[in-house]
């Protein structure tokens, strides 16, 4: 081999032994190992349908509640052989729910921190009254019956209209700071049609934050002083974040408060985003950390990038979930579960959020010899487990894999 062979030799070796260390550093730096753990169908002799939210009260009372995408709340002992349920409260007359309009129905239900002493609790719906419409209420419990809630007692809190029936969001939930989280998506359609995510005139296209314990001139809420878009002209002032497409679902650490969120992507790219006091996350400029469309844009300072995404080839609509905070696995502590509606795989991020960046990302099985379901909505419960709601009406929870 002459002197001009070998040094094309070494700089092709030199060239390919970079080029294979690139590759394989982030996945030596994320662990990407399965957990030992798996999906179990649990309080099997309950079905549901299709169950879109389980929740507790925070009350000590360790009961569950589920909310049917139709309007029904059932509420139920926290027991894995339970047997029946009671119906918390019937919604079914108030709430849009078709089958060619799935994103429509029941969407979101929250219980106030003080559930305990003033029984209110909070409900994210379509309503019959208007065409593509959400409404969020709140509702007091019976002073009777702890089972149930008073129907009569709904007393409006928001009314969005919606220019389609998809991309609707639907969670609301409450912050560390006890105000009201809403997650709206961007009214629907594809490619963002009206460019609701980008514009801070609409609550379309973003999240929410009120005050639900006071209220202003005219409204059944008020807005908290410090939200980020207070005072200027150009800006709805309940806003606390914006650019998300159709976050599907959001949640807060209940040790650190961290809100997390999944938004569902359309193209390619589904992502999990950190939501901070008015954070702009890309929606329509963006789909994950990419340009989208013709008026997409690179990367931009005042734009968020998700801090995880996966391809369309992967799986091709997110669902959220929570970060695990219970005490039945210590090797899951911190991980953000969450999947995918149409593959059904399952998994359980790790993000080191003081060097912002995912440490882990490891997947979950379903039983051994079962196909994968669509994963609809996962759940907490009072002690901080986890559950999965799937469109087939069962529930399943999560145990050491066999």
């Amino acid at each position: 081999m002459n002197h001009r062979s070998y040094r094309r030799l070494m700089f092709a070796l030199l060239f390919v032994s970079i080029a294979l260390t690139t590759v394989a550093l982030p996945a030596a730096d994320i662990d990407e190992s399965p957990l030992p753990i798996q999906a179990e169908q649990t309080f099997v002799e309950l079905e549901f349908r299709r169950p879109i939210v389980l929740t507790h009260a925070n009350d000590g009372s360790n009961r569950v509640f589920v909310a049917e995408q139709e309007g029904l709340i059932r509420v139920f002992k926290n027991d894995a052989d339970a047997v029946q349920t009671a119906d918390y409260i019937d919604l079914r007359s108030k709430v849009v729910y078709k089958d060619n309009q799935n994103e429509e129905g029941l969407l979101g239900l929250a219980f106030h921190p003080k559930y305990k002493q003033n029984g209110q609790f909070f409900v994210y719906y379509t309503t019959t009254d208007a065409p593509h419409t959400s409404v969020v209420s709140r509702f007091t419990v019976s002073k009777d019956d702890p089972n149930k809630a008073d129907p009569d007692s709904e007393e409006e809190i928001l009314r969005v209209p919606q220019p389609f029936w998809n991309h609707n969001g639907g969670t609301i939930a409450f912050g560390p700071d006890g105000y009201l989280y809403i997650a709206l998506g961007d009214g629907g359609a594809a490619n963002d049609p009206h460019r609701n995510g980008q514009n801070l005139k609409t609550w379309l296209g973003s999240i929410l934050r009120i005050d639900i314990d006071h209220k202003s001139k005219g409204k059944n809420y008020s807005v908290p002083k410090d939200n980020p878009f207070v005072g200027r002209a150009d800006a709805k002032p309940e806003i606390w974040a914006y650019g998300v497409r159709n976050i599907w679902r959001l949640s807060f650490d209940r040790k650190t408060g961290t809100c997390w969120a999944s938004d569902v992507g359309q193209d390619i790219w589904e992502e999990i985003d950190i939501i901070v006091k008015g954070g702009n996350y890309g929606w329509n400029l963006r789909e994950g950390k990419h340009k989208f469309g013709p008026q997409g844009s690179g990367p931009r300072d005042d734009l968020i990038e998700p801090i995880w995404e996966y391809k369309h080839d992967v799986g091709k609509s997110i669902t959220g979930g929570h970060v695990y905070r219970g005490s039945k696995f210590p090797e899951m502590a911190g991980h953000y579960l969450y999947a995918d509606y149409v593959t059904g795989l399952i998994w359980a991020l790790k993000y080191d959020e003081a060097k912002k960046k995912v440490t882990a990302n490891r997947s979950i099985s379903w039983p051994e010899g079962a196909d994968p379901l669509p994963v609809m909505s996962f759940g907490e419960d009072e002690q901080g487990e986890l559950y999965m709601l799937t469109p087939t009406g069962h529930v399943f929870r999560f145990v050491k894999k066999r």
